[in-house]
């Protein structure tokens, strides 16, 4: 989950109109902060994703999403039944979540060397994704972005320029997914844009720190969060509103890699996100963090049966989710 600068200050314009995360790792993890030193990221293509109809504005004209199970399982992936998802609060603390039990385990308060402010405030965390290194990517509401360590709660600063695109904000969603030729995997990006703004797809080169543009979101959407699973798919959550999101239905949509097309999508109806929010995908669910009030609820939506379920409440605000490439894909 993130909070929203935009979000909130839309929030209070209104009021005065009117009298108002996607990746975790597994648990035995590498030195605090080794970053990998793999070449460089490529987008690949997602050879079997279907173009959108004609009409894929309309929900209706998209499918039900749909989990692929991996053919074949990553070699430093051994202990994939311990992955946990990780999580980073807005009071900064690194935490854990283990889906089938539902529980949370603070790791410990993160330091990171944020230079800037955030309406007037100190910075704070807006979105997170983690490798399946157990090396957490944490973007700030500022555009810095930071290497955490999800066994000490260790942070550095990585060499991102913030605003270094144009078409691409200072904030956005992000999350890991499996590239789906080779066993390396890729960073995603969806930018931060609200109300009728076009919103895009990119990704991050973890070696370089470059962003690349995959392409504007068809159909188009906004404010999203994304996660990868093992298998090479990534998927977003957003609002299906983007111009009143605290109160909107959500959606999970699968995105075609190489194209930002929208490909299949499922409504969550009964779930906004409130003022910030974050997913993750694990054992074949997806797991939503939002708030809606005080505090976050953890909700878990299966898509072989379109059953929606609150699994978790607490009481710190969650800004981000990630969970490993490694994670259980069913």
């Amino acid at each position: 989950m993130r909070r929203r600068r935009r979000l909130l200050f839309a929030l209070v314009a209104a009021a005065v109109a009117a009298p108002v995360a996607a990746c975790g790792s597994r648990t035995g993890l590498l030195t605090p902060l080794e970053v990998q030193q793999d070449a460089a990221l490529d987008v690949i293509r997602h050879g079997d994703a279907l173009p959108p109809e004609e009409d894929a504005g309309d929900e209706d004209a998209l499918p039900p999403i749909d989990v692929v199970e991996p053919v074949d399982v990553f070699n430093d992936c051994p202990d994939a039944g311990s992955t946990l998802v990780y999580l980073i609060t807005e009071q900064y603390d690194l935490m854990s979540f283990y889906p089938p039990t539902a529980s949370f385990r603070t790791i410990g308060a993160i330091s990171c060397p944020a230079t800037g402010s955030c309406s007037g405030q100190p910075a704070t965390p807006f979105s997170m994704a983690v490798d399946r290194q157990g090396l957490a990517y944490v973007v700030y509401c500022d555009g810095e972005l930071f290497n955490v360590s999800t066994a000490t709660a260790a942070c550095k600063a990585t060499p991102f320029q913030p605003g270094s695109l144009q078409g691409f904000t200072d904030t956005f969603g992000m999350g890991f997914s499996k590239d789906l030729m080779g066993s390396g995997e890729t960073l995603y990006i969806a930018s931060d844009e609200s109300g009728s703004q076009s919103s895009s797809l990119g990704s991050i080169d973890t070696t370089t720190f470059r962003i690349g543009v995959v392409g504007t979101f068809n159909p188009q959407i906004n404010l999203a969060e994304l996660t990868g699973t093992g298998s090479g798919q990534l998927f977003a959550f957003y609002p299906l509103d983007p111009t009143n999101p605290s109160i909107s239905d959500t959606a999970i949509g699968e995105i075609d890699k190489t194209s930002a097309h929208i490909i299949a999508q499922s409504t969550l109806s009964g779930v906004s996100v409130g003022s910030g929010w974050a997913f993750a995908f694990w054992g074949g669910d997806f797991y939503t963090f939002t708030a809606p009030s005080s505090g976050s609820v953890v909700k878990r939506y299966r898509p072989s049966d379109g059953s929606i379920v609150q699994v978790a409440q607490i009481s710190d605000t969650i800004v981000g989710a990630g969970v490993s490439t490694c994670a259980p894909q069913r």
